[in-house]
């Protein structure tokens, strides 16, 4: 089953709702557990509050780890694989609520989240078994002003949707930390280097080489999430850097911090 195909699934009977238009699922998952493409009636924000997930959407994929979430719209085909042992914590939104609560903010796409400390310590604070429905109230409302600004693509891979620039993204996708050579590359998926150049740019708004360095470091934050005991030097030797400095270098451009901090704090 493709993303764009999915069916629109209704929320599991162990759903609470703490308010009338907003419910809470909690859900546990081992490593290598995926939901297959679906979609759901209402808007969901998807939280690991342990573990790290991957979410895939027709627009691209996003890693994330603990200190990541992701919005996804009604209506929006998704799909989760959990790359660890995960504690999922989702808040499900009715767009009647969206529209009554949360007018004239932009919440139509789907985005990743940079989760602030007061936004992890809502989220939770939102699946507590407290019957409370004013401190839910304020919990959600202070989790979705939250949202606001905090669009994060750090850990965005843009997929491409032509079929030859789809076909060389999963190759390199499949061996992130190959070093891939344009020319040979359009000659395995049927075009000419130009075009494939031309793609790339047009289709994930990125260069071929900028999208090969995200898909490597996106990897590079998949390995630092899920494997604890690896340290960067080893990381940067494993995806064919140079060196440490050049590795850091190449992951500050992306993620806007260091590797040594990324782990600190995820």
């Amino acid at each position: 089953m493709t993303i764009v195909d999915a069916p629109i699934r209704a929320l599991v009977p162990d759903r609470r709702a703490i308010q009338a238009g907003v419910h809470l699922v909690a859900r546990s998952y081992r490593k290598g557990a995926r939901l297959d493409p679906h979609r759901h009636r209402e808007a969901q924000l998807v939280y690991a509050a342990s573990g790290t997930m991957q979410v895939t959407t027709p627009k691209g994929r996003w890693l994330v780890p603990p200190d990541r979430a992701v919005w996804v719209p009604a209506h929006h085909a998704h799909a989760i694989d959990m790359l660890s042992d995960c504690e999922m914590r989702s808040i499900y939104f009715d767009d009647d609520w969206l529209q009554r609560e949360m007018s004239g903010t932009r919440l139509d796409q789907e985005f990743v989240v940079q989760v602030s400390p007061l936004l992890h310590h809502a989220i939770l604070a939102l699946f507590e078994a407290r019957k409370d429905r004013e401190r839910a109230d304020l919990l959600v409302r202070l989790a979705m002003l939250e949202l606001r600004g905090a669009d994060d693509s750090a850990t965005f891979i843009p997929l491409p949707q032509e079929p030859r620039c789809r076909r060389a993204a999963n190759i390199v996708l499949a061996a992130p930390a190959a070093a891939y050579d344009i020319e040979t590359l359009a000659g395995q998926v049927g075009t000419s280097a130009r075009t494939l150049s031309r793609l790339f740019a047009a289709e994930t708004k990125l260069s071929f080489k900028a999208w090969c360095q995200r898909a490597r470091i996106a990897a590079a934050i998949e390995r630092l999430s899920t494997e604890r005991h690896l340290t960067v030097k080893q990381l940067a030797s494993e995806l064919g850097y140079a060196s440490w400095p050049a590795f850091s270098h190449a992951f500050r451009q992306v993620t806007g911090k260091s590797p040594t901090d990324f782990v600190r704090r995820s």
